[in-house]
């Protein structure tokens, strides 16, 4: 009987298979070795998340989508939508925004703007490797101080 840790050639099992191109580890990086895509949805809810994080943002969304949204938070199981008035469309490296927003009555409309869109910028970069290539704000309303808060008509049974 033949010694195990022998081939034909006469090398040893151990340095054939360092020679294999299967047991051969590239010196490449390791996030290389792949391909990594993000859905448009993952990166509307990081720039919601971050637009609504900026003081002087009241709510995000059209009159209609808000509404519609209330709705759906009152309903079991449905759950409260942190992409609502953001609109993306990502890339293999690139992403582009778009967020419509309800600003609070008094502040500086410009700077809310700035605001959001560094705080989006550095959310959506930081946490996805996108580049972030522009960010489009849409302010359709401001919340006035004496107005109540858009509710549902309520259905009475």
């Amino acid at each position: 009987m033949t010694d195990m840790s022998e081939n034909r050639g006469g090398e040893t099992e151990t340095a054939a298979v360092r020679r294999s191109p299967l047991a051969k580890h590239s010196s490449g990086d390791a996030g290389s070795r792949g391909r990594t895509t993000i859905a448009d949805g993952v990166v509307e809810k990081i720039a919601g998340l971050a637009a609504r994080g900026v003081d002087g943002v009241h709510a995000m969304g059209s009159g209609l989508s808000r509404t519609f949204g209330a709705v759906r938070d009152r309903v079991p199981g449905g759950a409260k939508s942190v992409s609502r008035g953001v609109k993306a469309e990502v890339g293999e490296v690139q992403a582009a925004l778009d967020l419509e927003i309800v600003v609070e009555y008094g502040v500086s409309i410009a700077d809310v703007a700035r605001d959001v869109r560094e705080n989006v910028i550095t959310a959506v970069e930081r946490m996805t490797g996108l580049e972030v290539v522009e960010v489009n704000i849409a302010v359709s309303d401001v919340k006035l101080p004496d107005e109540e808060e858009e509710e549902p008509e309520r259905r009475i049974q």
